[in-house]
């Protein structure tokens, strides 16, 4: 037991720290929303754009997508897997996407909306900071992870040995099957 709790650890921190090549991934592929300012407000360049929902849909597809690669890796190293490794796996997920979130915010644009604006002047577009508005992106990771390591272990893993019927014994009700005749009837 004692094994299989240090691997699932190691899997938990290996797939946690795999969350900051997703912020980074995040940050480079999510669309930018363009601001600008007037000097006395900061508005959205283009009211009908897209790109905040656009930018979760890329956290959530860039989530699942490392979901799946961890769960294959972790079947692929630890075959025989276990409950502490699948718990482990879950966990570093969870961790992985809330460190990917917390990186890409942090690298992005800053959050100073308003000091930046100043900063570019009035009438120049700028990036708004980048934001997870659909905090449920975060189970993404974890929940692919858990989905394709259930699959992997269903169709690939190690087998439980099929029961012989010589181990159960007689039956405690009723004849054997070696005491009916053909047709079903008891011999006398």
């Amino acid at each position: 037991m004692r094994t299989e709790l240090r691997q699932a650890v190691v899997v938990m921190v290996a797939v946690a720290v795999l969350g900051v090549a997703l912020g980074l991934l995040w940050l480079w592929l999510s669309p930018r929303v363009p601001l600008i300012s007037d000097e006395t407000a900061v508005f959205l360049k283009d009211t009908e754009g897209e790109e905040a929902i656009a930018a979760d849909g890329t956290f959530m597809l860039l989530a699942l997508a490392f979901g799946l690669v961890s769960a294959v890796l972790v079947f692929v190293f630890r075959r025989r897997g276990g409950i502490p490794l699948v718990v482990g796996l879950a966990l570093g997920g969870l961790l992985g996407a809330v460190v990917a979130w917390r990186v890409g915010v942090w690298f992005g644009p800053t959050s100073d909306v308003v000091a930046h604006a100043r900063a570019v002047g009035k009438g120049v577009t700028f990036d708004a900071p980048l934001a997870l508005n659909a905090k449920g992106g975060l189970l993404a990771w974890p929940i692919a992870a858990m989905v394709v390591h259930l699959a992997l272990t269903a169709l690939f893993g190690p087998r439980d040995p099929e029961p012989r019927w010589d181990d159960w014994g007689p039956a405690p009700y009723g004849p054997a099957p070696d005491d009916t005749a053909p047709g079903g009837q008891h011999r006398a």
